[in-house]
């Protein structure tokens, strides 16, 4: 038994929890979002805060930089320097921010898809159009397909790569030679690469991620890293993140955009739950791990035995399951709407994450097992009741 319960049921119903804003009847599997509360560490350092009854203006101090630093170079082995390091209220506004800063109307941004789904709007909404390298899927397995990577990436409007490592929703841990093939692509073309590193410790025990940065001379140079203990933690709420660009010139760039903007400054819990999380988290984290992976496990062996049909793709990182429902021979979002209609089960519709997640489900399995279990009896219930109708 470890220290921490996560089979602990909190009810987040009435919580004004986006996630759980459903029907009474329906169970939220979808948007990335754990059920589980955060570190007691955590919220301990936050009743202290809370305590102190003055809510001024915040800066961020030393520990700040510290306890990033050095959960870096302990977890991952990069060496961060401090002056690398710029907060911001999360990785989707520095995102904006980037795209906004780093490109002209028009241009293009390269994503490889299925992606995480609020990437197209940072690309769209600030004027830019998306460019899409689609990963290969062959026999349950996702991979770069670099031909059209360097086909992409010549196109002289296309000027920013993002980059999700690990990569959601396919969960895969990206390979050192895979990223440092796709940094000498961006600096043969002139492409600066944002990577999105947000669920990198959210891998499966034993496993680790590469940092893109980490990777060669070339990556840390052509490179952006937007990195955050709130997928991690379970404190996506707090808006706290953070940014690291080794290149100077860059850098002035993205501090200049996200001073703009207006999202470089912390309310006054944002550096403090950073700061637990990273230095009195880790326990925590490792037992977490554990527990999730586990729910991975179970879903695939439940999925394997009862709805044939539909394969899980296999992953080291994240806690969002894709499931492949290619044989059903409906898209997905129309399978999601039934199976929510039917049985009251919300999951994502593979369809937002770009034109190659139209044959897939997202499934967020950071939950209890006893929530998990009544997730995938109703997965079960929607798939026969579509099979009997169709």
């Amino acid at each position: 038994m470890g220290k921490y319960n996560f089979d602990l049921d909190t009810n987040r119903r009435g919580s004004d929890s986006m996630k759980w804003d459903v029907k009474e009847n329906e169970l939220p599997m979808w948007v990335a979002d754990m059920d589980f509360q955060t570190a007691p560490e955590i919220i301990e350092a936050l009743q202290q805060r809370v305590a102190h009854g003055v809510f001024g203006y915040t800066d961020v101090d030393d520990d700040w930089y510290q306890a990033y630093i050095s959960w870096w170079d302990r977890r991952h082995g990069l060496k961060i320097e401090k002056d690398w390091l710029m907060f911001c209220t999360g990785v989707i506004p520095a995102l904006s921010s980037i795209v906004r800063k780093l490109t002209t109307p028009n241009e293009k941004v390269i994503i490889q898809t299925p992606v995480y789904n609020i990437f197209f709007n940072s690309i769209v909404n600030n004027g830019c159009r998306v460019l899409e390298n689609p990963l290969k899927y062959e026999n349950g397995v996702y991979s770069m397909d670099f031909e059209d990577l360097e086909e992409k990436m010549s196109d002289p409007q296309a000027s920013l790569m993002v980059l999700c490592n690990p990569h959601n929703p396919v969960s895969k841990i990206w390979s050192k030679e895979d990223l440092a093939k796709v940094g000498e692509l961006a600096k043969k073309y002139g492409v600066t690469v944002v990577s999105d590193e947000i669920h990198c410790d959210l891998t499966a025990p034993g496993k680790e991620y590469v940092p893109f940065a980490s990777v060669s001379e070339t990556c840390k140079d052509i490179s952006i890293t937007c990195i955050a203990p709130t997928k991690t933690f379970s404190i996506p709420g707090i808006q706290t993140a953070a940014i690291f660009v080794p290149n100077k010139f860059l850098r002035h760039k993205v501090w200049r955009g996200i001073n703009t903007d207006e999202v470089a400054e912390p309310n006054v819990f944002a550096a403090h739950a950073a700061v637990a999380a990273f230095t009195k988290g880790e326990q925590w984290l490792d037992e977490l791990r554990e527990y999730l992976f586990e729910n991975r496990r179970i879903v695939e062996e439940y999925v394997d035995a009862n709805i044939p049909q539909l394969h899980v793709v296999r992953g080291d990182a994240t806690y969002l399951l894709w499931i492949d429902v290619s044989t059903i021979g409906v898209s997905s979002d129309k399978l999601a709407a039934f199976i929510r209609k039917e049985t009251g089960l919300y999951l994502s519709a593979g369809t937002a994450y770009g034109g190659t997640g139209a044959n897939f489900l997202r499934m967020n399995v950071a939950c209890t097992k006893a929530t998990l279990q009544d997730g995938l009896d109703r997965l079960k219930c929607g798939i026969d009741a579509y099979l009997k109708l169709n």
